[in-house]
C-alpha cells in the first residue's frame, strides 16, 4: 500500500527530474548548473533526516543526488566532457560554501529574542561530517561516472560506428556503477558509528534501490534532452527566456 512518504518521493522525482529538463530547455547549460548547484547544497541538509519509505529505512536526498547524475549525463551526451566536470567541480564549490556558512551561523552570539538559533545548532551541528561525507563521495563517484560514461559511449561507437546509438546503455551502464560506489561510501563515511550495523545495511540497501529506479527513470529525461538539444539547434531561438 502506498503511504503518504511513498507518495511524496514519487512526487519529488517527477517535480526534480521536469524542473531539470525545463532549466536546460530554456537556460541551456546555466540552467543545468544552477540545479545542481541547488541539488548539492538541499541534498546534504536532507540527508539529516531518516525516514521509512517502500516498506525500508532510508535518507532523504537520495532524489536529488539522483538528479546531478542525470545532470552530468545530460552535459556529457549534449554538451560535452569539459561541461559535465564543470558541474561536478560547481558542486564542490558550493558544498564547501554551504559548509562554511552554516558552520558560521552557530558562532553568533544570539539575541535574548532570537527563537531560531536552537534549532538551527541542533540541526547544523550534525552538518560537517555529512558534508564532508557526501563532498568526498561526490567528486570520486560523479567524476568516475563522467569518465566511465564516456569510456561506453567510445565503445559503442567503436562497436556501432554510430555516434547517437545505445544512449541507454552508457546512461545506466555508468550511472548504475556510479551510484553503487556513491552510495556505499556515502554511507560507511557519514553513518558509521551513528547508526548500528543493521540499520547502516538497510540504509545501504534501500538507497541504492532508490538509485536503480531513478538511474532507469533518468534515461527517458536524457532523451528528452538530448531532442532538445536537437531542436535548440535546428531554432536557436526558440525555448529561451
Amino acid at each position: 500500500m502506498t503511504g503518504q512518504n511513498e507518495l511524496i518521493l514519487i512526487a519529488s522525482v517527477i517535480f526534480i527530474f521536469g524542473s531539470t529538463l525545463l532549466a536546460y530547455k530554456y537556460f541551456g547549460k546555466a540552467g543545468l548548473y544552477a540545479v545542481s548547484a541547488l541539488a548539492a547544497v538541499l541534498a546534504n541538509i536532507e540527508a539529516l533526516v531518516l525516514i521509512k519509505a517502500f516498506g525500508m529505512e532510508q535518507t532523504l536526498g537520495n532524489v536529488l543526488f539522483a538528479a546531478t547524475f542525470l545532470i552530468t549525463d545530460i552535459l556529457s551526451e549534449c554538451e560535452g566532457k569539459a561541461a559535465a566536470n564543470k558541474a561536478v567541480y560547481i558542486g564542490i564549490f558550493t558544498s564547501l560554501f554551504f559548509l562554511v556558512i552554516s558552520q558560521s551561523w552557530m558562532l553568533y552570539i544570539p539575541s535574548d529574542a532570537d527563537g531560531a538559533m536552537g534549532y538551527i545548532s541542533e540541526l547544523f551541528s550534525q552538518t560537517p561530517r555529512l558534508v564532508l561525507a557526501s563532498l568526498s563521495v561526490y567528486a570520486i563517484s560523479q567524476m568516475f561516472d563522467v569518465w566511465l560514461y564516456h569510456k561506453w559511449w567510445k565503445l559503442t561507437e567503436k562497436k556501432t560506428g554510430d555516434k547517437r546509438k545505445y544512449l541507454w546503455l552508457r546512461n545506466n551502464g555508468s550511472t548504475l556503477i556510479s551510484q553503487l560506489i556513491n552510495t556505499f561510501l556515502f554511507t560507511v563515511i557519514a553513518f558509521a558509528g551513528v547508526y548500528d550495523w543493521k540499520t547502516l545495511m538497510s540504509i545501504f540497501g534501500s538507497s541504492y534501490i532508490i538509485y536503480i529506479f531513478t538511474s532507469l527513470l533518468d534515461t527517458p529525461a536524457v532523451y528528452l534532452a538530448r531532442r532538445i538539444n536537437d531542436n535548440k539547434k535546428l531554432n536557436p531561438h526558440i525555448g529561451r527566456i
